[in-house]
């Protein structure tokens, strides 16, 4: 086989195994003795000042077009992250909030729609078909990012898998209820263990883990360059250096090409700063008062919801709802406290006081109170056996009712959670405008600095010719 320079034998006992030739060896030696000569050229040119100056022109025109790449990529890299989250990742967790509200809706709503009489029962029937309908509508939206995470992907196979089971065992409760059969109760009791024990805890894990992954690109966001930031002030110590040397040589103060080089490195580095910290401060506020405030009060909703479930299973079981009942009482602490001022309502207050959502809160906690006053009298009635009162005051839409303060409450806790939703999305679209043409200005500015430098450094060299 034929080689630059030489060929491949074989060796003398017909092994097969190639020897070198000496024209091979030859090739070789000359590639050393051309590496060597260029390593003495330059050598002998670093030692005289224009050879000195070229290879500092060099060095920092190759130093500041690394430094706009390096920041470009940055910036770009930023702007495509804060606008993932506006576009997509934050409507995601919202769907996946939706499905596990629209479905703790949906079995309290069931629920009552059992216990009331025939006026209401369209309208409650009316309601739960919506929730059903959001929950399937969000769970697609929803199982589309899920599936590059198997956590998620498993929870999305759950749900989807178990609510046709859900609906059917609603559809049979209402169906023996019609015809007044009280198997009816069981079926429906049935379906609430289903949701509690498979469903609802498949959409709360599958809403935590895109809460989490949100969370996750929003401190991706708001983190600091420190290496693209090492590399411009490592760029800006060597244009002074290159200055400063210059000076020394040549008994000029400025140059020039450099000074323009040395302004644009450090407009562009101003300009970043600003637009970082503008964005980090914006990314952290949309995180602080939107998306944690949200997930806050998407918590309490979910516990409001339940404890109704509970309150109107405990009618529907009658005899049997010991175990509702208790878990209405358990509910109904957690959200409000002892007082019904505390508890998860209390923490949500703290969060949104002096943000548009604090007096939504404030309501809902007004709400609370009168929704546990009414389940007390719910009790009352419960206890000297009048189920009809019981029934009424829990399904009726009288003001002291309460399935009116309920609703009340749910719908203040929907609205400050929707403040909480644009909250987030006015903060980071703050956060997106201020890296607004910074990848693009960056890019230029860039360019101009090594323009910069190659005039200013080709002028001192000029002089020598």
């Amino acid at each position: 086989m034929t080689t630059p320079g030489g060929s491949w034998n074989t060796d003398a006992d017909g092994s097969g195994e190639p020897t070198r030739t000496p024209g091979y060896r030859a090739w070789i030696s000359g590639l050393v003795e051309l590496a060597q000569q260029a390593f003495r050229r330059l050598t002998v040119s670093a030692a005289r000042t224009p050879g000195r100056l070229s290879m500092i022109a060099a060095g920092l025109v190759t130093l500041t077009l690394l430094v706009g790449l390096v920041s470009t990529v940055m910036a770009q890299g930023k702007k495509d992250a804060v606008d993932g989250l506006l576009e997509h990742r934050e409507p995601v967790t919202a769907e996946a909030q939706r499905v596990y509200s629209a479905l703790s809706d949906a079995e309290a709503t069931a629920a009552a729609a059992l216990l009331a009489e025939e006026s209401e029962t369209e309208r409650l029937r009316e309601r739960y078909e919506d929730s059903i309908a959001q929950a399937g509508a969000s769970l697609a939206k929803a199982s589309a990012s899920a599936q590059d995470v198997p956590a998620a992907a498993e929870q999305v196979d759950i749900i989807g898998q178990q609510l046709p089971v859900y609906t059917g065992l609603v559809e049979t409760a209402r169906a023996n209820d019609r015809q007044g059969f009280p198997v009816g109760a069981s079926y429906l009791q049935e379906a609430s263990e289903l949701m509690r024990s498979a469903i609802l805890p498949a959409a709360e894990e599958l809403y935590e883990l895109e809460t989490d992954r949100l969370a996750e690109q929003q401190r991706d966001a708001r983190s600091v360059p420190v290496f693209t930031a090492l590399l411009a002030l490592g760029l800006v110590a060597a244009l002074l250096a290159t200055q400063r040397y210059l000076r020394r040589r040549t008994n000029r103060v400025l140059n020039p090409g450099l000074v323009v080089a040395t302004v644009a490195v450090l407009v562009g580095l101003l300009w970043t700063s600003v637009a970082l910290v503008v964005h980090g401060v914006q990314v952290g506020s949309g995180q602080r008062d939107g998306t944690e405030q949200a997930d806050r009060l998407v918590s309490t909703r979910i516990v409001a919801l339940q404890a109704r479930a509970d309150q109107t299973m405990s009618l529907v079981a009658r005899g049997d709802g010991d175990r509702h009942t208790e878990g209405f009482s358990k509910l109904s602490r957690q959200l409000g406290g002892s007082d019904g001022a505390g508890g998860l309502l209390g923490e949500v207050r703290e969060q949104a006081a002096g943000g548009p959502a604090e007096e939504l809160v404030n309501e809902a906690i007004e709400n609370s109170e009168s929704w546990r006053r009414a389940d007390e009298r719910i009790r009352e009635h419960s206890d000297e056996g009048d189920y009809g009162a019981a029934v009424e005051l829990a399904i009726s839409g009288d003001d002291e009712g309460a399935a009116q303060a309920f609703h009340a409450l749910d719908d203040n806790l929907s609205q400050a959670i929707a403040e909480g939703r644009q909250d987030f999305v006015d903060s980071t679209t703050t956060a997106s405008r201020a890296l607004h043409a910074l990848p693009q200005g960056l890019a230029v500015l860039s360019v101009v600095a090594a323009l910069g430098i190659t005039v200013g450094v080709g002028e001192r060299l000029r002089e020598y010719r």
